[in-house]
């Protein structure tokens, strides 16, 4: 009896407390959270009866030394659930469910005066938790480390880049979680352009247990916060959360009350399950713009790629000794290469409004191009100076008369701070020419010189750049920015961004456009710049002798298989009119949707997508493929039944290869139903694209 009356006491004092069970709504992912001994916070996950996260800690580490991952007891738990279905401004579903169970335990840490929740929400599809500081006596916390843990329950498969603060622009390898070098370099990850960190690896990391499940452990709702990623020890399987470092050498100073973004940990028994989940839209805030009917998605062009081959500059003049603040460019000789200008603009425009575009993005417009790649400094473009030979004004009047939009383009060259102090200006510029959507780029070191494109500054600034945008109706592609962690569904304004690498890279493998989709466009779409109908560079500009490796039938593909509401046809006019055939298709494809279904998938393989269009009772279907040919027999059970249709299909050449012969292809046209099956051969590097445009009965 006196026994009895001790172990409770002890219990409580060692933080050994009953542990707590919360499931997804179909009971299959079970979240089970304790303290352990020494009252450290600990959770594991099940999925489907197979161990996919073993007990794995939690908690922070403060500046002062103070250990947020030990020595608590528990306050308080509570228990929730949520069923809505909310509707997105654009997306590729009209309706996304948002259906979990939660539970809240309320953490205390007595003898540091520290309170710290933590919230779990089980989803079928997955499971996320993050750590809410209420409002305490210490207003200001300094973390100098998180302590995430995630102890997978097998050697799964992976599929990663190695750990970077300022880019995910390389391809991703595939290996076990075992055999991720601990020293990933330049020679093993093609296209590094910054420091590769050690025994690291970025989120979004896609996963295959070996018994077949899909897992995926990425971040949600990144706001104030520095972007995490995660430090492995290959042979316990353990990856752990890694902030990246402020300038100051800190990771995050937070001002309590404050939530962190949500740690998250999809789960499938398909593929397909992990490129349909919606859980990291649902784990950010409803959307915060009252008035959305300025936002729309949009198809434009632009002067883009003949210069990032190298056929032309975004410069205006060749000049050395150049300072900004008082170069005078009037008496300047221009190198007779830059293609923003008035001729050029206007020969775009026409091509881009004859075709059915909404917009054309013009780069190279604003003055500042010739001192600006590699260089830190803080004062580069101002963002409303055009070149001599660039009429702001008369040519967005001559594009507002052909019934489309010039799209404008800020690099800020990572000096954030300048940009911040010209971004106003920029914008109102932007209201003042009837433009309404902006692509912003940073490339370079950000500013101050220390920073990262990743911490806490810099992913602050990016958002705030979303708000601002929204102030004045402007629509965001932001490239060099940090991943996409769902905010589009709190600023819908947020159309796309880059975040990985995309098609300026002409060498990249062909395997790599199947992979995105499991990985970098699970937290937003992507400006990937699909539409590349010229191969051979070289007749795009003269001394580039890189062959991409895509064919046609890819290159369509892609319009499905990528999804953004903001899609570039990113060739010139020339190559599109070489191949108007197969252009139609980029003329007729829509930008958003009201049903997706993802037929079938393998990372790093190939992607086979349906879609139906929001505006029209038409479906659309499109595959990419990686490295080996292979047959597909589509299954047209995603149409409507008893409807006939017209499948205009555009399929790879019967002799198509991404390598030997990328410009093989072959466009049909058949009547189809739902009961038909549509066989096909995607090529290696190949895809394919379909249009179902139902018929009167």
């Amino acid at each position: 009896m006196k026994i009895a009356l001790i172990l409770p006491a002890l219990a409580i004092s060692f933080g050994l407390q009953a542990a707590e069970q919360v499931t997804s709504p179909d009971g299959r992912l079970v979240v089970d959270f304790d303290l352990g001994r020494g009252g450290i916070p600990t959770y594991s996950a099940t999925f489907a009866g197979e161990q996919i996260i073993k007990p794995s800690h939690m908690g922070f580490v403060l500046a002062d030394s103070t250990k947020l991952d030990r020595n608590f007891s528990i306050v308080n738990i509570a228990r929730g659930s949520e069923d809505e279905t909310w509707t997105p401004v654009w997306g590729e579903n009209a309706t996304i469910r948002n259906h979990y169970n939660s539970l809240t335990v309320d953490l205390a840490q007595p003898r540091h005066g520290i309170k710290m929740n933590i919230e779990f929400r089980v989803f079928d599809d997955g499971m996320a938790f993050r750590y809410v500081f209420p409002k305490q006596t210490r207003e200001y916390l300094v973390i100098d480390a998180e302590k995430s843990q995630f102890a997978m329950g097998s050697d799964d498969t992976a599929w990663w880049q190695p750990g970077d603060y300022d880019t995910q622009e390389r391809e991703y390898i595939k290996s076990k979680i075992s055999e991720i070098p601990a020293h990933a370099n330049d020679d093993f990850m093609p296209n590094a352009s910054t420091t590769i960190l050690p025994s690291s690896v970025q989120t979004a990391l896609m996963l295959k247990t070996p018994s077949g499940k899909y897992l995926n452990i990425h971040e949600a709702a990144l706001i104030d916060f520095p972007a995490m990623h995660l430090s492995f020890d290959a042979p316990a399987l353990t990856f752990t959360s890694a902030l990246t470092p402020g300038i100051d050498g800190h990771m995050a100073t937070i001002k309590t009350p404050f939530s962190t973004p949500w740690r998250v940990v999809m789960a499938g028994d398909k593929s397909t399950d992990i490129l349909a989940t919606n859980i990291i839209y649902n784990l950010n805030d409803p959307c915060a713009i009252e008035d959305t009917s300025w936002i729309h998605p949009t198809k434009f062009m632009g002067i883009w790629w003949k210069m990032i081959t190298g056929g032309a500059s975004w410069s205006y003049t060749d000049a050395e000794n150049f300072d900004l603040a008082t170069f005078d460019y009037s008496k300047a000789k221009p190198n007779g290469r830059h293609l923003a200008n008035n001729e050029e603009v206007r020969r775009y425009i026409d091509f881009a409004a004859d075709n059915g575009m909404d917009q054309l993005l013009v780069e190279g417009w604003n003055i500042g191009w010739e001192d600006w790649f590699g260089k830190e400094k803080d004062y580069v473009f101002d963002f409303t100076t055009p070149y001599p030979d660039f009429d702001i004004k008369a040519l967005n009047d001559y594009a507002h008369s052909k019934g489309i939009k010039l799209m404008m383009h800020h690099e800020t060259s990572g000096a954030i701070g300048n940009y911040e102090r010209h971004m106003d200006a920029a914008y109102e510029l932007m209201n003042q020419y009837g433009y309404d959507a902006v692509k912003s780029g940073y490339v370079g070191n950000i500013l101050p010189k220390g920073s990262y494109h990743y911490d806490q500054r810099a992913v602050r600034h990016y958002l705030d750049a979303v708000k601002r945008a929204a102030d004045h109706h402007i629509m965001v592609d932001a490239h060099e920015a940090v991943r996409p962690t769902g905010w589009a569904r709190t600023y819908p304004n947020l159309m796309a961004n880059e975040a990985a690498l995309g098609q300026e890279y002409q060498t990249m493998s062909v395997r790599h456009c199947t992979i995105l989709p499991f990985t970098r466009l699970l937290g937003g779409p992507m400006d990937f710049t699909p539409g590349i109908f010229e191969m051979d560079l070289s007749k795009t500009a003269p001394g580039n002798t890189t062959k991409k490796q895509a064919t046609i039938a890819n290159q369509l593909g892609l319009y499905l298989t990528m999804y953004s509401p903001l899609q570039m046809a990113a060739d010139t006019p020339e190559n599109y009119f070489k191949r108007m055939d197969a252009f139609q298709f980029i003329k007729d494809v829509p930008l958003d949707w009201s049903k997706s279904k993802y037929i079938d998938a393998e990372p790093g393989e190939f992607i086979i997508v349906a879609r139906k269009d929001k505006n029209s009772e038409n479906w659309y279907a499109g595959g990419v493929n990686a490295d080996v040919a292979r047959p597909v027999d589509l299954a047209l059970d995603f149409l409507e039944p008893g409807v006939k249709y017209e499948a205009v299909i555009y399929a790879d050449g019967k002799k198509a290869d991404a390598i030997d012969n990328p410009h093989d292809y072959k466009i049909t046209r058949r009547k189809v139903t739902a009961k038909d099956t549509i066989k096909l051969r995607m090529a290696r590097g190949g895809g394919f694209a379909i249009q179902f445009v139902k018929l009167s009965i």
